[in-house]
């Protein structure tokens, strides 16, 4: 009998965890274990921990932590950290239920096809633009300044030598392909030129999963997103992760699944 990975845990209760753990084996252990949060906690913001918890099936987000009585933060636990000034913690979260749409479930309401056409996606040309537009938008709450500075780190440091973001916008949509490390990437939506829509994730084998997004105008952000979605399935992504379950992704087609069934095919997916 294989021996069960040993987890650690913070006095309030959440599973601690940095650079020394196996990301891949926490899940499996928290799989066999009572534990029945969706976050886990660390203090380690090293670029290639990070990716490595995206890589085992983890959105990576944030809290600011205050000090005394005003932190409880994402996590709905008092304290989970005492800490004598603020600081960001690093948030893994396992969703209790997760938002996946497998291509063919897509689906496009009659009154959103007559804008399909008035727009134009682009690939990874403007990332720092939209991910500056998706902090203005949702602000700092877990999207703090040093989430932002590792995804701006895992990017520059991890990503394969030939980067999409460094190509035309042509040569960047027909490079968008599975990818065998983690690699933060937006999508852009244009109008006569102009950024109406976007959004950035993280790209991880055949899955996209979709971190934040903003718009500006009415029906760009649903258009934006099914758009993205085409261009996925014709690049040979195996589905899109939409994280947590909302109203307007399961209109689209998405289904709510389990956290076992997200990690295998999640990890199906991977090259």
């Amino acid at each position: 009998m294989n021996k069960i990975y040993s987890l650690r845990y913070t006095e309030s209760g959440l599973i601690y965890m940095d650079s020394e753990d196996d990301c891949d084996s926490v899940v499996d252990a928290i799989f066999v274990s009572a534990y029945n949060e969706e976050f886990c906690i660390s203090l380690d913001w090293n670029p290639a921990f990070i990716a490595n918890l995206m890589k085992a099936g983890f959105l990576v987000m944030s809290t600011t932590v205050l000090p005394a009585e005003d932190n409880s933060g994402e996590t709905g636990k008092e304290n989970p950290v005492p800490v004598e000034q603020p600081i960001d913690l690093v948030l893994p979260k396992l969703h209790l239920v997760r938002s996946a749409l497998f291509f063919g479930n897509l689906h496009i309401k009659r009154s959103i096809r007559p804008f399909l056409s008035r727009y134009e996606l682009r690939f990874d040309t403007e990332f720092k633009t939209i991910v500056d537009k998706c902090v203005q938008t949702h602000g700092e709450g877990w999207l703090t300044p040093s989430l932002i500075k590792s995804i701006f780190d895992i990017r520059g440091q991890l990503a394969p030598p030939a980067n999409p973001r460094k190509l035309s916008n042509a040569a960047a949509l027909a490079a968008l392909v599975p990818a065998v490390y983690p690699l933060p990437v937006s999508f852009g939506l244009y109008r006569d030129g102009v950024l109406k829509a976007g959004e950035f994730g993280v790209l991880c084998g055949r899955v996209y999963t979709s971190y934040s997004g903003f718009k500006e105008e009415n029906n760009a952000g649903t258009v934006q997103m099914i758009l993205m979605i085409k261009a996925l399935e014709e690049a040979g992504f195996d589905f899109l992760d939409f994280g947590m379950p909302l109203e307007y992704k399961t209109d689209l087609g998405a289904q709510d699944i389990n956290p076992e069934q997200f990690v295998h095919i999640f990890r199906s997916a991977q090259l």
